[in-house]
């Protein structure tokens, strides 16, 4: 049974930091790229971040870039997005995701396996 785990999440003041960690089992993912989405309530499903399957190309939305980080290992068949400078808007369920494609994409549809979602909440 494949499973997508995600951890790390939490309540946090703004301007603080997470590290959301989303760890793979039934099957490796090394070949293909991963990507973090987040849902608040009332919203659709966003995407944040997305790495290829070498970890050597990523992509996030505008509303994280220079404050998100996402990184691989492969190894470890785990991915992780290190969030920082934390914001109340942030604040949403965070979901980490398994693209059928080695290179990174930032629409939902293309996403084939998905973990069951990490609350992160940011006060302000």
């Amino acid at each position: 049974q494949v499973q997508l785990v995600e951890s790390g999440g939490g309540l946090v003041q703004a301007g603080g930091s997470l590290r959301l960690s989303c760890a793979a089992s039934g099957r490796t993912f090394s070949g293909n790229a991963m990507g973090w989405f987040r849902q608040a309530p009332g919203k659709e499903r966003e995407f944040v971040a997305a790495i290829s399957w070498s970890g050597g190309n990523t992509i996030y939305a505008d509303s994280v870039k220079g404050r998100f980080t996402i990184s691989r290992d492969n190894a470890k068949n785990t991915v992780y997005l290190q969030m920082n400078s934390l914001k109340p808007e942030d604040t949403a369920v965070y979901y980490c995701a398994a693209d059928r494609s080695p290179n990174p994409r930032p629409l939902v549809s293309y996403y084939d396996y998905w973990g069951q979602g990490t609350q992160v909440t940011v006060s302000s």
